[in-house]
């Protein structure tokens, strides 16, 4: 008994999209149907459970997968629940039809024998004919005493249902494979492919009777039934690694969203030795299928650091499953786990203070990326961040949390953070605009990272407390003066002078109230760049704006007294120690930006100072 049925229009429109457009790339077809199979498993599985069926072992539901590169085919097989004729005809001759709905529908109130479905069986079976042009069924329901039969179809006049005594319980798919996709019968490619996208099926897989899936979904296990060792094989596995984890983050969560998250920090940033930006690390999976190994959006970039697995029930996927019909439910993953790891880091700075650091040492430029990106989590990415200070010893870290707790009751109620940037720990210890700020014992921070410039741009506040450069000219901070100053009209004649004198180098000219040690500091005048911000501007490319520096003077230094006199007697070698105090104060700043030229200079200006004194 045979019939043959067209495809009505609908159905053949569709079907084209579905072959030719709906699909970004072949080789989904096999986890199409492999998702189907693993339905169709569980079905008869969750049969066996509630209505005795039992003429299969639960061990027996095993996915079989034959490439056979002499016949040019792909068989996929079965012992799942199966399909009657009626069946066939609804499944397999309606796009978009599926008895997993009316299934679900069935059991909603048995939620603890709930199967877990997969796929939306109508629609993933017709990615067969993007691979090819002739696709044979096979299949017999697991209902006592029913018919075997094969359906088969070209993918665009219709279909042909036949009764087949050799049919078996479950479905059988022989993809006969077009001229051009004839990789597909290569095991070694369907062995890949299965590896990459259905791995974690929980049924097992052989394909030409080897064993595949040989790893589990532990993400979906109990943490209390798992061990280091798994967690930390898990992470070998998926991130193609040797090295262990640092640690990870395995979580479960029934709302907004139900998910299963296991999460690791690695041991390495390839990135911090100038290999290329990484990819995104944590693939997107829906009840142990894979949907994207790379998604772009699950999480926000600068977690790009972090392997491992989301996994949703809640995915409502397209028929194609490759891109999500609900974006905002992408963004809702994206703010339920980012927030999840970022208590998680806090827990470990917390309970594991060394631990921590090592990781921060490895992977900071990914949380001050965080900071200078991501409005939503700004405070709590400051709040991880680590640093040298005044009050710390070298190598010593901290943070701004426990700069705060060591302020005085007078500096809390300020509400301000002050810090310094440099190259290094030396470079701003030994500034002179600390000076003030060791004298009244006000705690400053270090930023000696070469993006910390940039990355303090875009944090003017932490937990309400101003933060402020100690070289902005504005700081008011006050330093004792035990020595006498210059008297207040020569030194504002002075500072007249100096401005005339180096006019071509310098914006402002003031009198400092914050120095000490020091005769002379400067600091990039307003909205000048930063020597950290012109080397990023330079290495893009952008042109560097001409910019002159400010300049303050310490009226109660010898120097600055000196200088006034050698002004008033010698108004020519006065303008050469000017040049030099300014050059002395920029290297002081790393300001100077032509060394050896200034080094000429001094030397010039030494020979001058001594045809004077002879």
């Amino acid at each position: 008994m045979s019939q043959v049925k067209p495809f009505e229009t609908e159905v053949q429109r569709l079907l084209e999209i579905v072959i030719h457009s709906l699909y970004s790339n072949q080789e989904v077809f096999l986890r199409e149907l492999v998702s189907n199979a693993s339905d169709a498993s569980e079905k008869r599985r969750f049969k066996q459970l509630t209505q005795g069926d039992g003429q299969v072992a639960a061990d027996d539901l095993v996915i079989n997968i034959k490439a056979d590169n002499e016949a040019k085919t792909l068989t996929i097989q079965d012992r799942g629940i199966g399909m009657t004729e009626e069946e066939l005809i609804k499944n397999l001759g309606t796009i978009a039809h599926s008895g997993t709905k009316q299934l679900l529908e069935s059991i909603k109130e048995q939620k603890d024998k709930s199967p877990e479905m997969i796929g939306q069986f109508g629609v993933g079976f017709y990615s067969a004919f993007m691979v090819a042009d002739k696709v044979e069924v096979l299949t017999r329901s697991s209902i006592e005493g029913s018919t075997g039969y094969r359906w088969t179809s070209d993918g665009v006049t219709g279909y042909e249902i036949t009764e087949d005594d050799n049919a078996e319980i479950g479905c059988t798919i022989i993809l006969h494979l077009k001229e051009d996709t004839q990789e597909f019968s290569e095991k070694a490619r369907i062995d890949e492919l299965l590896k990459r996208y259905s791995n974690f099926i929980g049924f097992p897989i052989e394909l030409n009777e080897e064993r595949i899936n040989q790893v589990e979904a532990i993400w979906l296990q109990s943490k209390s039934s798992l061990k280091e060792e798994d967690y930390q094989e898990f992470y070998k596995f998926i991130a193609h690694t040797h090295t262990d984890a640092r640690a990870y983050l395995h979580f479960s969560a029934d709302a907004p969203l139900s998910i299963n998250t296991l999460l690791f920090l690695p041991e390495e940033n390839p990135e911090q030795f100038g290999m290329s930006q990484m990819k995104p690390g944590v693939s997107l999976y829906c009840k142990k299928v894979l949907i994207d190994a790379e998604p772009a959006n699950l999480l926000p970039d600068w977690l790009r650091f972090l392997r491992g697995v989301v996994d949703c029930e809640d995915l409502p996927l397209n028929i194609s499953r490759e891109t999500l019909q609900d974006h905002g439910l992408i963004q809702k993953l994206n703010k339920l786990v980012t927030k999840r790891v970022i208590k998680f880091l806090e827990k470990i700075k917390k309970d594991d203070i060394e631990k921590y650091d090592a990781f921060y040492s490895s992977f900071q430029r990914f949380l001050k990326e965080g900071i200078a990106t991501s409005f939503d989590h700004k405070e709590s990415l400051i709040g991880l961040m680590r640093f040298e200070t005044t009050m710390t010893e070298p190598g010593q870290l901290s943070h701004f949390a426990e700069v705060i707790d060591r302020q005085t009751s007078e500096q809390q109620e300020k509400k301000k953070l002050y810090y310094l940037t440099g190259t290094s720990r030396d470079s701003v210890e030994n500034s002179p605009f600390l000076e003030a700020f060791k004298q009244k014992g006000i705690e400053v921070v270090f930023f000696t990272d070469a993006i910390d410039e940039y990355l303090l741009d875009n944090i003017h506040e932490y937990a309400g407390c101003q933060l402020i450069s100690a070289a902005t000219g504005d700081v008011e901070v006050e330093a004792d003066q035990s020595k006498s100053k210059l008297a207040k009209a020569k030194a504002e004649d002075l500072v007249t002078w100096l401005s005339k004198s180096l006019k071509d180098l310098v914006g402002e000219v003031n009198i400092s109230e914050r120095l000490v040690g020091s005769p002379v500091a400067a600091y990039p005048g307003k909205d000048s760049p930063t020597p950290q911000i012109k080397s990023m501007m330079k290495a893009m490319g952008q042109p560097v704006p001409e910019s002159k520096v400010d300049f303050e003077i310490n009226t109660s230094h010898a120097l600055i007294k000196g200088l006034y006199e050698v002004k008033e007697s010698n108004p020519k070698l006065a303008k050469l120690l000017a040049k030099d105090l300014l050059n002395s104060a920029l290297l002081s700043a790393d300001l100077l930006e032509k060394p050896q030229e200034a080094a000429t200079q001094w030397q010039a200006n030494l020979h001058e100072v001594i045809k004077t004194v002879k």
